[in-house]
């Protein structure tokens, strides 16, 4: 298949929305791999599998997804609102709740390791602690989002 062929089947329909939302995804987990290895100085494919991180790869999917379907659709559809509202949600989700419970875990770890006497194997493992985002990091995910999509759609096009 030809980039030709490709940019016509995605092109102003359904592929295109979700295959920038998955791409402004990923590429934000690249982004992610790249400044960990610059600042720590090693290498660690396990970032692309992992959540929390600057920039937040949720907030980049969600709403390269909905400034795609506002592109496409309207930024005064239906379709654009409701997409808007969940990944408000989700945004949201992974600066408070998912936030709140990577501190938990921390917290807990702590516990244990004072309780084991840092033998956490016995207790069945570390729990992992960077599970949601600091506001700074869903708010550039979310940027990197919109910026993504008007790039993807302008590429798509053409």
């Amino acid at each position: 298949m030809d980039f030709n062929t490709f940019r016509e089947l995605i092109a102003n329909n359904g592929y295109e929305i979700i295959c920038c939302g998955v791409a402004s995804a990923f590429f934000a987990q690249v982004i992610k791999f790249i400044l960990f290895t610059i600042k720590n100085k090693k290498i660690n494919f396990k970032i692309f599998s992992t959540t929390g991180g600057m920039p937040s790869s949720h907030s980049a999917g969600v709403m390269g997804l909905s400034t795609m379907v506002g592109i496409l659709q309207g930024f005064d559809s239906c379709l654009f609102a409701v997409s808007l509202g969940f990944s408000l949600i989700i945004m949201y989700d992974a600066a408070g709740l998912r936030r709140a419970a990577g501190k938990t875990a921390a917290c807990l770890n702590r516990m244990m390791e004072d309780f084991y006497h840092n033998d956490l194997h016995s207790a069945g493992g570390k729990l992992k602690e960077l599970l949601g985002h600091t506001p700074l990091e869903v708010f550039v995910g979310a940027i990197f989002g919109i910026c993504f999509a008007y790039l993807f759609h302008w590429f798509i096009l053409g």
